[in-house]
């Protein structure tokens, strides 16, 4: 592998690891968004990632899913949009674990952004060498 391809698949890992970070984003901001009990809960983002084809290697974002739509009842009747009975509907989204993949999706950017850098000394301290 070249110096090159280095930095060619460790980009494909900040690509990847930028649209997780983008998705939990997304489910963080949401999570205490509500809703009548008529509409659909906000649906939290999943990234899933698979290695790319070919002889380049790196990985690429194959999908993004959308988590349940039915969210969870909150009795809330001062809310504007509560029903007759007095409930809204949150997303069930589980912060804890948000958080968690939040951790790991900033150390995965984290670390390719490390492989770039080294990449990147590695081949000025060649060009260094071919100037002496």
């Amino acid at each position: 592998m070249t110096i090159f391809g280095a930095i060619g698949i460790a980009s494909t890992g900040l690509t990847v690891h930028r649209k997780w970070l983008d998705a939990v984003s997304d489910n963080l901001a949401n999570a205490n968004t509500a809703t009548s009990t008529s509409e659909d809960a906000f649906q939290q983002r999943y990234v899933v990632a698979q290695e790319m084809s070919g002889d380049t290697g790196g990985v690429q974002v194959k999908e993004v899913l959308l988590g349940s739509a039915e969210g969870r009842l909150v009795y809330e009747p001062s809310n504007p949009l509560a029903d007759e009975d007095g409930y809204v509907k949150y997303p069930d989204i589980d912060m804890s674990s948000q958080m968690t993949q939040l951790i790991m999706a900033q150390r995965g950017y984290q670390a390719n952004a490390a492989v770039v850098d080294r990449a990147k000394e590695t081949y000025q301290a060649a060009l260094q060498i071919g100037r002496s």
